[in-house]
């Protein structure tokens, strides 16, 4: 178990999140996905972005990218330079950075998660190496921004300011590590205001990889259902202002929302099979309760990692009814990877995204597929919109290798 640390007795500050942009095939801000997840929309459609014909299954939840960007200190030149998945995270980082009125400047960690990066541009230049080898042009360029650090140092230039950049890559629990990251730096006194999130663009490789795999649904991804036969691959982005609660009412900023309980465990229990009875998943669970003093009784909504594959959802429902108890039977949960599909290293930071919308708005976003509930899940899982009285909400995203991590959200008053 890697958190929660050891805790010193001087008292961690609190940190909460003033400004949020998210990105995805339901729309591209805050109040189109708010309004797309309450509802439970299924935002699939066939894939345009690269050639399908060969491959099982044919459609994603791809964004429909605005023609234009918004305006930033990047130059015309800069702006043709980003790949689809930079677009997709300095769309969400602008909604971010106006929010909370931050200003341009020095020692502003980043920290990012992301597990494909710039693998079009990747993509791009092997197609150009295997078909016109002779012809290097743009090739220097595509090899600079393939690297994900250069997304990184893209924010840093569009909004003007300057800290050291974390990346990580941890499978599907990426997103939710970047954030829980950019948590202990603000709760152990290394920053006092971190911009923090996770994205993913879709790519042919990894759309055919794991179709190749037989990974992803050839009907629909219908987390915990009875009949589930694979999950859905969507592309998207969220990314959040944290800031101490001391810096933000300095400002009097806006406060969406808090963040007061991070897990992160690894189970190694196999290369891409989660353990059967979700060990590493329940210790997750209750690291992020105990970072935030706080029992399982007392959490009103669980946004879960919800794949729609088989193993994972059993091991995950083994794992909730094992930390839940007795309180399982009225704990609502919900997948909202029915909507907008598994977003890979951007998932964990969008369903943080849907905890805080949840929250703010006091309803349970649905898993609108679902049609027999799988008897292994002893909670209710949420099929339609509902309004709910919601403190707490805790959201799972959980990676091939038995990377675990989960977060603790609470409304602000």
């Amino acid at each position: 178990m890697l958190f929660p640390a050891p805790q010193s007795a001087k008292v961690p500050p609190r940190v909460v999140v003033t400004g949020a942009g998210i990105v995805t095939a339901l729309g591209l801000d805050w109040q189109t996905n708010a309004e797309g997840f309450r509802q439970g929309r299924v935002a699939f459609q066939p894939v345009t972005l690269f050639d399908v014909s060969r491959q099982r299954v044919k459609s994603a939840a791809q964004v429909n990218l605005p023609s234009d960007l918004p305006s930033t200190r990047l130059s015309k030149r800069q702006r043709s330079r980003l790949d689809r998945a930079a677009k997709l995270l300095l769309l969400a980082a602008h909604q971010a950075w106006n929010q909370p009125g931050w200003t341009p400047c020095s020692h502003l960690p980043v920290v990012l998660g992301t597990t494909s990066g710039g693998m079009s541009l990747g993509e791009t230049y092997y197609r150009q190496a295997i078909e016109r080898p002779r012809n290097h042009h743009r090739q220097a360029g595509r090899v600079i921004h393939y690297q994900p650090q250069r997304h990184g140092l893209d924010l840093a230039g569009a909004f003007g300011f300057s800290g050291p950049i974390f990346v990580i890559a941890n499978a599907c629990a990426t997103g939710a590590n970047a954030v829980g990251h950019a948590w202990q730096l603000i709760r152990n006194g290394r920053a006092e205001r971190v911009l923090a999130g996770g994205y993913d663009a879709l790519s042919q490789l990894v759309f055919s990889g794991f179709d190749s795999l037989q990974a992803l649904s050839p009907t629909q991804c219908r987390p915990f259902d009875a009949q589930r036969d694979g999950l859905a691959l969507g592309e998207g982005a969220a990314v959040f202002a944290l800031e101490t609660v001391a810096s933000a009412e300095r400002r009097r900023a806006d406060i969406l929302g808090e963040i007061v309980g991070y897990g992160a465990t690894t189970d190694a229990h196999h290369l891409t099979q989660p353990h059967p009875q979700g060990d590493a998943a329940l210790g997750a669970m209750n690291a992020a309760c105990q970072s935030a003093g706080l029992e399982p009784s007392q959490i009103d909504y669980v946004n879960a990692h919800g794949t729609g594959t088989p193993l994972n959802d059993s091991a995950e429902a083994a794992a909730i009814n094992r930390w839940a108890g007795a309180h399982a039977p009225t704990l609502p949960v919900s997948s909202t990877k029915s909507s907008v599909g598994h977003l890979l290293g951007g998932a964990g930071a969008v369903e943080m995204a849907v905890c805080l919308m949840a929250l703010q708005g006091q309803w349970l976003p649905p898993t609108s597929t679902l049609r027999e509930p799988d008897p292994a899940a002893r909670f209710p899982v949420v099929r339609q919109p509902t309004a709910a009285k919601l403190e707490y909400a805790l959201t799972n995203s959980f990676g091939f290798g038995g990377a675990n991590a989960t977060l603790i959200l609470r409304r602000w008053p």
